[in-house]
């Protein structure tokens, strides 16, 4: 019965190696969970009341108002996609720092700083970029692993710069055990922790994030240099128009990405409200760009359902995850 005393470390061990398999999320957390309250119950070291909470817990996270943002930001980064904004970004940085020793990186990762700041999802950026990017920088002589590791830490900061769906979801989180922390200590009228506060919070780290992957690029370049070449000459800045062409390119996201953090920031918005207006934006910046249609609508609504359904099964997930580990206890 020893061993029955670390059954909450079990169901970590038991979630973390089902994760390396690749199975998915959600029903790794829900499916261990409820196989490990099966065992609870027979070896008597789970109190089955904790189950009793859960309908109160699944009707939360379908009633809170501020995961309706989860959707409206998908929609929003989905919709900017279809937009080919990453396009003409992506072509007027490198034409602005190809001729640079280790340009077309610092593009790559400018680009995704815009794209995280505009989209707030990972894969969203992360396929944009190997798409458009990878193959032109093979072309032009860069290393593989350091062309696909640039885009990859491209990707990854839509986790950190806002407005991130992974912020949506902590502030949430945050914002409960805040106040619940602060109810144990005795202090009644507790304050809050906001989505909004996560996102001015993760401004200036996100920032920083940029200009590591920039120095190190830059020492990259400087003493690797067959591993970041300059970029063809047909890719360099001697166009005369470049500077209306970058101004052309960054206007719109620049343009979606303080209307969106701004009026957050600014405490003209809830970040539900924002979100709704980055979705209308993104409509509109597709609509310029006569990639409104129809078709490219049912897509992204597809591709949006699929996402917010994933989102919401793993927050149901650990829901129930959380409860049978307390049940452990």
């Amino acid at each position: 019965y020893r061993l029955m005393e670390y059954m909450s470390l079990y169901l970590f061990a038991a979630v973390f190696v089902l994760l390396l398999t690749g199975y998915p999320v959600a029903f790794t957390l829900a499916g261990t969970a409820l196989i490990f309250t099966f065992i609870g119950q027979l070896t008597g070291t789970f109190d089955p009341a904790f189950l009793e909470a859960l309908p109160n817990r699944l009707y939360g996270i379908i009633n809170n108002q501020i995961l309706i943002a989860v959707p409206l930001f998908v929609f929003m980064g989905t919709m900017l996609e279809c937009s080919k904004i990453a396009d003409e970004l992506l072509n007027t940085m490198s034409r602005l720092f190809g001729s640079m020793r280790g340009g077309l990186g610092i593009s790559v990762i400018l680009v995704g700083m815009l794209l995280a700041a505009s989209t707030g999802i990972v894969g969203a950026t992360v396929v944009t970029m190997g798409l458009l990017s990878l193959p032109t920088m093979l072309k032009n002589g860069y290393s593989p692993k350091i062309s696909t590791g640039l885009i990859c830490a491209s990707g990854t900061l839509g986790q950190i710069i806002p407005p991130s769906i992974v912020l949506v979801l902590l502030g949430d989180v945050l914002s409960n055990a805040y106040q619940q922390a602060q109810l144990d200590m005795g202090i009644f009228s507790p304050e809050t922790i906001s989505v909004g506060d996560l996102f001015i919070g993760a401004i200036i780290p996100g920032l920083l994030l940029v200009t590591l992957y920039i120095i190190y690029i830059g020492g990259t370049a400087l003493f690797n240099k067959e591993a970041m070449p300059a970029a063809d000459t047909t890719m360099t800045n001697h166009d005369r128009n470049i500077a209306s062409a970058v101004v052309k390119s960054l206007l719109p996201p620049l343009t979606l990405i303080i209307a969106v953090l701004g009026s957050i920031i600014a405490g003209l918005a809830t970040p539900t409200e924002a979100a709704a207006i980055g979705a209308m934006g993104a409509m509109l910046l597709a609509w310029t760009k006569n990639m409104l249609t129809i078709k490219t609508l049912q897509q992204v609504v597809r591709s949006t359902t699929r996402v917010s359904c994933m989102v919401f099964m793993i927050l149901i997930g650990a829901a129930l995850f959380s409860l049978v580990f307390r049940g452990f206890e």
